[in-house]
């Protein structure tokens, strides 16, 4: 179901995925080798954390690795800092936020059940 979810979602929303990724993070539009480095890096690294068994955002992953090939294109300024500002902080409120919200709604379901 949530792989079902995932796919119809990006289905939908793919264009604004696309330009949040490929023309936002950096200040110059994402190069054919700055994508394919980025999904080898990304793939690869997803790869890793589920042969141990860890969690991991395939989101967080490849948008960090866009960062990373935006850096190693034209340095750390190539990067446009308020994009990567709005990303961390969407990375740092995403545990707490639905820790909460699956929490509540456990609750709710509980009292209703």
């Amino acid at each position: 179901m949530v792989a079902l979810s995932l796919g119809i979602g990006t289905m939908i929303g793919w264009k604004r995925i696309v330009k949040t990724i490929g023309e936002r993070i950096g200040k110059e539009h994402l190069t054919y080798a700055q994508g394919a480095s980025s999904e080898l890096v990304a793939a690869a690294m997803i790869g890793v954390n589920t042969q141990f068994g860890l969690p991991v955002s395939t989101t967080h992953v490849l948008s960090s690795a866009i960062a990373g090939s935006m850096v190693a294109n034209r340095g750390i300024k190539n990067l446009n800092p308020q994009m990567v500002r709005n990303i961390a902080l969407a990375w740092v409120l995403t545990l707490p936020v639905t820790m909460f919200l699956s929490g509540g709604l456990f609750l709710l379901f509980r009292a209703i059940l």
